[in-house]
């Protein structure tokens, strides 16, 4: 029989898998697995170190129920190893951007165990930095502070408006990196106020910051803000609200790539966030890994334009009809 491990964090989402942590096993038994659970405690790399035994004691499905942070852990739990079991997510974080990408949902952990049950599952991309692995986003600049700047009783009692309320305390004291950021076509040396790689659609709860995402195609999103004020910096984000604009803005740079090197050229300090976590200080290296964990996935709610995979699937269909309808026509 099938194996499932359920890693989840005792605390997050205001307890809610917990409370319904019975349900949720029965759910993956109903699906075809043996399957346990593992409360993630307090102490450094716990979901971490779990997922990788796990893995490598055999199971087949690693399910990471928590906030990003979880889902990030388990992600460098299983990422380095040759044999990856399948991957699950149960979101009860703030703002569960990799939940929110897979269509998942959100709201009730139990609903989001039952996505199992339709048995549908992809191939996603994962970055790579260094030795650390990311399953959403690498950013660096200022406003990737209010990660860091933001307590975790505070994200747990109000949520995304904590890091709002962060955010206009930060803007006065928001200044440019003097930075090189080579990609795969090019290189940019300046003042930047901020550098995102994604990987899926959803950052920060935003969905229009990268509005043409893949999930499986091998290539980051760049996205770089060019030195700007705070009043450039609230056009841009009327931009991306308001249908993505901002991709077309002079200000901003905006790439597919499959791999970016990021360094200061100055005394300045560049940290890097990995899925809203301190990845450590540029330089640093970011390397795309294609299709590099099978994960389980609302795929039926997911828009086509997300997977090449059924892209290039719907092409052949569109190419094998033409085909068969000339052949009528002839």
């Amino acid at each position: 029989m099938k194996r499932a491990r359920i890693i989840y964090n005792p605390t997050a989402g205001r307890e809610l898998v917990k409370r319904q942590l019975v349900d949720i096993l029965q759910v993956y038994e109903e699906a075809g697995y043996e399957t346990s659970a593992f409360a993630t405690t307090p102490e450094p790399n716990s979901a971490e170190n779990e997922a990788k035994r796990a893995a490598l004691a055999g199971f087949d499905l690693i399910v990471a129920a928590g906030g990003d942070g979880t889902i990030n852990e388990v992600v460098n739990g299983i990422a380095p190893l040759e044999k990856r079991p399948k991957l699950a997510i149960i979101p009860a974080g703030t703002t569960n951007d990799y939940a929110r990408a897979l269509r998942i949902p959100r709201e009730d952990p139990l609903e989001a165990a039952e996505v199992i049950l339709k048995g549908k599952t992809f191939k996603i991309d994962v970055g790579q930095a260094g030795d650390t692995y990311f399953a959403n986003i690498a950013a660096g600049g200022m406003l990737t502070e209010l990660t860091y700047s933001v307590p975790s009783k505070f994200k747990t009692l109000y949520g995304y408006f904590a890091y709002l309320a962060k955010g206009a305390e930060l803007l006065p004291r928001l200044r440019p990196v003097n930075v090189s950021i080579e990609y795969d076509d090019g290189k940019y040396e300046g003042e930047a106020s901020m550098m995102f790689l994604a990987l899926t659609n959803s950052v920060g709860g935003f969905e229009q910051l990268v509005p043409d995402a893949k999930l499986d195609d091998g290539k980051f999103t760049l996205l770089i803000v060019k030195a700007v004020g705070i009043a450039d910096l609230l056009q841009i984000g009327a931009e991306i609200i308001n249908g993505g604009k901002h991709v077309d803005d002079p200000r901003v740079i905006y790439k597919k790539t499959s791999k970016v090197v990021a360094k200061p050229l100055s005394d300045d300090r560049l940290m890097i966030n990995l899925d809203g976590e301190y990845g450590g200080d540029a330089p640093m290296s970011f390397v795309n890994l294609q299709q590099h964990i099978e994960v389980v996935a609302n795929i039926d709610e997911m828009p086509d334009s997300a997977l090449t995979s059924r892209e290039d699937k719907k092409l052949r269909e569109y190419e094998e009809k033409f085909i068969e309808e000339s052949k009528h026509i002839n």
